[in-house]
């Protein structure tokens, strides 16, 4: 029999916990597995984003600049490293090279899921909100995430359907093949409480502090309406 190479050493701390939770969401959205089955790539517009992965992580690569598709300006911020135990990891609860179109369920403990869903939002996910006259000058949130895999938007619904009992409603945009599953006003209030559970919870600051502001409106609103 031929020489056995060495084990394998792993580089991430494979256990769950709000910042690990939060960096699958991350890597959902913005990740990439190459195909040879050790390299991991993170890439991201922001900055901030960036090094908050590399700390959920627990990893001191360098965050480097790349560009995308046919663009030739290097301006999103890229994170790469090989770890083939965190590879197999990763594919074992649901993720797949090339995932942007086929993703389906993501394996996450019930406990940790919407630390999870907390990075789905940073990564790819959305909030707005604005003054609607026709209805007395009430005020409009909404809050949703973006895919171009169906059956994960799907999955990711009946997730948060079955812990809030909100249901959100998903439309698909034509130009770019995306799925978008929106929740509208109290609902999406009821996620914010639930993926900012806490001051401290790790978070894309810049979207935490928009959602905070918009929360202000619609308490000073109701407190108006009482």
């Amino acid at each position: 029999m031929g020489k056995r190479g060495p084990k394998p050493k792993g580089k991430i701390k494979i256990k769950w916990s709000p910042n690990f939770a939060y960096a699958i969401g991350l890597i959902v959205t913005d990740g990439n597995l190459s195909p040879d089955g050790r390299h991991l790539n993170f890439t991201t517009k922001d900055y901030d984003l960036a090094q908050t992965y590399k700390i959920c992580l627990e990893i001191d690569n360098k965050i480097g600049l790349k560009s995308r598709a046919n663009e030739k300006e290097k301006k999103y911020y890229a994170v790469q490293f090989g770890d083939v135990i965190f590879y197999r990891f990763l594919l074992s609860i649901g993720l797949i090279p090339a995932k942007s179109k086929t993703l389906e369920e993501i394996d996450i403990p019930e406990k940790y899921f919407f630390d999870f869903l907390r990075g789905v939002f940073d990564g790819d996910g959305y909030s707005y909100s604005y003054w609607d006259k026709r209805w007395r000058s009430s005020f409009m949130f909404y809050l949703g995430f973006c895919s171009a895999s169906k059956i994960y938007t799907l999955w990711l619904r009946g997730k948060i359907k079955r812990h809030l009992g909100i249901s959100g409603h998903i439309t698909k945009t034509n130009k770019k093949i995306c799925y978008q599953l929106k929740y509208s006003k109290y609902d999406a209030i009821k996620l914010v409480k639930k993926m900012y559970y806490s001051k401290k919870v790790t978070c894309l600051v810049r979207k935490r502090l928009k959602i905070e502001a918009t929360l202000a409106i619609v308490s000073e609103r109701a407190s108006g309406e009482t």
